[in-house]
């Protein structure tokens, strides 16, 4: 079935696009120097990083792969992007840790805690990340929105048009114009999440058709041999690790103007994203039924968003959903240029090309390897065939790049030489194993992400004992940030320490030998830790509870 776009969805669309240029080029007008281009001088309120972890943490890609995952695999494959749901809570006590590393990439932390060579190799990693990153989210929305317009646009035409749009306002405005436009355009990511499911239950008969329907294991949230509790374990442990090293994470949730708005921000933004993931899942079984009922199917399971949209929505509407669908690509993209721009800028052109020149010099190169990552990244789009497998490729890498992260958080013998080979073996592994099951590296496998997982552990800690322990005088500083608590100080301006009890940090103390010497105290010192941890693992319980109970409306 082929459709053209109406008029009515066309004005949606223009109007869209407009909108958001203009906003990300008025509230770029502030952006003067490179504090604000790539952090926007850590003053952010805790509504803007709540949409700024929202945005940046959920892309077009997203509802896409976990709609035809659904549509494949039924009900549990939600947990592909649930993965998280459960350290979602530890986000509570990771924000503030972004916070007080006050430092403008993770490349800098990745330099401070292992040193030059830690801080180069992490540097490409980072540009790696962003190129498979940013081109999954670009295949993502030009298959949705083709699949939607009917094909009345290419997958490549959209990919050109919105590159070109969000660049236009992150190359004036940085991290700022990123961070507002975030805001708004989450609210278009719900939009996106929820449209669909009103017009899709009344096509199929409710709730009630979707059970006459199916059979019963399509409509359970945990499938053995498919989506078993081990491969749920697996995609958690993934997401825990890798988060500390994602390389946007430190410009997302870390420029607070305190660490409540950081904390805040970084967990429930995020919960946000877990409640649109039912939305997602509930689309991929309405299409099942949907195609059930006509006799149909796919021939790329990727698809059945599009599907959806194309068959249900009315005019004006389907332009809401692509403007919605860009929306949840360019407000990652848009910061995903600003972060690729201070990673190149900060941990190697101003480190090693070109020293000593005037803050507007670094502001231009930030700028130009912005456009440079976003290039690799329309490129690698072109290659990305299964957005899922992209998706889940990345956030491997970043797990095991994450492991040296952990150590050199939590554990003060981990040093340069473990890090690094922590890295070379779960990497290689991993990938040997992919490439022996399967024949090709863009597969992720349970069993072998744990075993790869677990060497890369087991790595860190023989390979830093062996060897020679990190110097006292190094880690000092950089443990010394990581106990002090600062925030934005509107009358001056600048930063302020803050001094109150049951503010420490849990994961610092980990293995710190401090820790066990005041039990007694433990509840007084890391008080804010603990009650966040308890509220957000009662959220947990409700998001689970909702996506399951809602099988059994009518």
């Amino acid at each position: 079935m082929s459709i053209s776009l109406h008029p009515l969805d066309w004005i949606v669309i223009a109007v869209y696009f407009a909108g958001i240029v203009l906003l990300g080029l008025y509230v770029a007008r502030r952006v003067k120097v490179t504090d604000d281009y790539f952090l926007g001088k850590r003053k952010f309120s805790v509504w803007l990083i709540l949409g700024q972890a929202f945005g940046v943490g959920t892309h077009a890609e997203m509802p896409v792969s976990l709609a035809g995952a659904v549509y494949q695999s039924g009900y549990s494959a939600i947990w592909y992007q649930w993965k998280n749901l459960f350290i979602t809570p530890f986000y509570w006590v990771l924000g503030p840790i972004f916070r007080r590393f006050r430092r403008t990439t993770i490349g800098e932390i990745y330099e401070e805690r292992y040193g030059d060579f830690m801080g180069a190799i992490y540097t490409l990693f980072a540009l790696s990340y962003f190129t498979f990153n940013m081109g999954a989210m670009l295949k993502g929305a030009g298959k949705l929105v083709s699949a939607a317009a009917g094909g009345t646009v290419t997958s490549n035409q959209v990919v050109l048009v919105m590159t070109a749009t969000f660049l236009v306002y992150s190359l004036v405005g940085g991290l700022v114009s990123a961070a507002y436009t975030d805001f708004v355009q989450s609210l278009f990511i719900i939009v996106l999440s929820f449209l669909l499911i009103p017009l899709g239950l009344h096509e199929i008969g409710g709730f009630t058709g979707m059970r006459e329907t199916l059979p019963a294991e399509m409509l359970s949230l945990v499938t053995p041999g498919d989506i078993s509790v081990f491969v749920i374990l697996m995609l958690t442990l993934n997401g825990l690790i890798g988060i500390v090293a994602q390389p946007h994470m430190l410009a997302a949730v870390g420029t607070g103007k305190d660490e409540k708005s950081c904390r805040i921000g970084m967990a429930y933004g995020n919960f946000i994203k877990r409640f649109c993931t039912i939305g997602w899942a509930l689309v991929g079984l309405i299409v099942v039924v949907m195609l059930a009922h006509s006799g149909g199917s796919l021939a790329d399971r990727e698809d059945a968003f599009g599907y959806a949209t194309r068959m249900l929505l009315f005019p004006g509407a389907v332009g809401l959903m692509i403007a919605s669908v860009l929306a949840a690509n360019m407000s990652t993209c848009s910061a995903f240029t600003v972060d690729g721009g201070a990673l190149f800028t900060q941990n190697f052109y101003r480190r090693y090309l070109v020293k000593g020149k005037p803050d507007r010099h670094y502001l231009t190169i930030g700028r130009i390897a912005g456009v440079t990552v976003t290039t690799l990244g329309v490129l690698f789009a072109l290659y990305v065939d299964i957005v899922l497998e992209a998706f889940l490729f990345t956030e491997t890498i970043a797990a095991f790049m994450g492991i040296s992260m952990f150590g050199g958080i939590c554990w003060r013998r981990a040093n340069q030489a473990g890090a690094f080979a922590s890295l070379i073996v779960s990497t290689t592994l991993f990938f040997y194993l992919t490439w022996t099951d399967f024949g090709k590296l863009l597969n992720w496998n349970a069993d072998n992400f744990g075993v790869s997982l677990l060497a890369g552990f087991a790595t860190l800690a023989i390979v830093s004992y062996l060897t020679k322990a990190p110097d006292p005088e190094i880690l000092e500083p950089f443990y010394k940030r990581l106990d002090t608590r600062m925030e934005y100080d509107p009358e001056t301006g600048e930063e302020k320490v803050v001094n109150e009890p049951g503010h420490d940090l849990l994961v610092v103390h980990l293995f710190h030998p401090g820790l066990s010497k005041g039990w007694r105290h433990f509840y007084s010192r890391f008080r804010v830790d603990i009650n966040g941890l308890l509220l957000a693992f009662g959220v947990v319980v409700l998001l689970i509870g909702i996506a399951k109970a809602v099988l059994y409306l009518p």
